[in-house]
C-alpha cells in the first residue's frame, strides 16, 4: 500500500490541523499514526499456497476419475497440479490484500495491532509531554484496526472503555473507505471526550508534539 499516493499533502494539512484545533480547548497532545501494515503476514500466505495445492489436486484427481482425463498415473499428472495450486495461492494472496487478512486469525491481527501501537507510542515519545497528557491515535490500515493509548495523564481522568466508541467509528470508516474524513472525526471527538474530562489546557501551554500525522508502511 502506497500511503504518498493514498493521502495528499491536503490530507495531510486536513489532519493536522484538526489536532491543532482540537488542542486550543485542551491540554491532551493528540498524535496520529498511521501505518500501511503492522507486519507481512508470510505465513498467510504459505497458507494459502498450501490451501491451493490441496485444492488443486483434489480438482485433478476428482477430474481424473470422473472425466477419465490423463489417462495413467505419470508423475507430472500427479505432481504438477500440486505445484501450479500452491504458487497461484502463495501469488494470490500477496498480491490480493483481503485475501491475505482473511487468512490470519483475528487474535493475531489484534496482538501485531496492538504491538506495533505500543513502539510507536515509545518511538515517537508520546510520553514525552509535562504533564503526561499524550495520546497516540493509532491506524493500521491492512489489519483494518484503530488503537488509542493515552499515556499516564489522560488515563487517570478518562477510563479506556471510553475511547470504543471513537474506535469503532473510525473503523467503519476505514472500510467504507473514508480514512482522512474519519481520521479528522475521531481527532475532534478525542478533543471533546478531554474537554468533558476536564483536561482543561493550562495558561502557560505549548505544542509539545507535533501534530503532524506519522506516515509509515511498517
Amino acid at each position: 500500500m502506497d500511503l504518498d499516493r493514498l493521502l495528499t499533502p491536503a490530507d495531510r494539512e486536513r489532519i493536522e490541523e484538526a489536532a491543532r484545533r482540537a488542542e486550543t480547548h485542551t491540554s491532551g497532545e493528540i498524535v496520529p499514526y498511521l501505518v500501511a501494515a503492522c507486519d507481512d503476514y508470510d505465513d498467510a500466505c504459505w497458507k494459502a499456497g498450501a490451501l491451493g495445492a490441496m485444492l488443486l489436486a483434489l480438482v485433478a484427481g476428482a477430474t481424473h476419475q470422473l472425466g477419465g482425463f490423463w489417462a495413467g498415473w505419470s508423475l507430472a499428472w500427479i505432481s504438477l497440479p500440486a505445484f501450479v495450486g500452491a504458487a497461484a495461492g502463495y501469488v494470490t494472496a500477496r498480491c490480493v490484500a483481503p485475501v491475505r487478512r482473511w487468512l490470519v486469525p483475528s487474535d493475531v491481527l489484534e496482538l501485531r495491532v496492538r504491538r506495533r501501537a505500543m513502539t510507536a507510542f515509545v518511538e515517537d515519545e508520546v510520553f514525552a509531554t509535562r504533564d503526561r497528557t499524550g495520546i497516540l491515535l493509532f491506524v493500521a490500515l491492512f489489519e483494518r484496526r484503530v488503537v488509542v493509548l493515552g499515556d499516564a495523564g489522560i488515563n487517570r481522568a478518562v477510563d479506556p472503555g471510553e475511547w470504543t466508541s471513537i474506535v469503532d467509528t473510525l473503523t467503519r470508516q476505514i472500510r467504507g473507505r473514508r480514512l482522512v474524513d474519519g481520521l479528522v472525526e475521531a481527532i475532534e471527538a478525542c478533543g471533546e471526550l478531554l474537554v468533558r474530562h476536564r483536561l482543561d489546557i493550562r495558561p502557560d501551554d505549548t505544542d509539545e508534539l507535533s501534530n503532524e500525522p506519522r506516515i509509515r508502511e511498517r
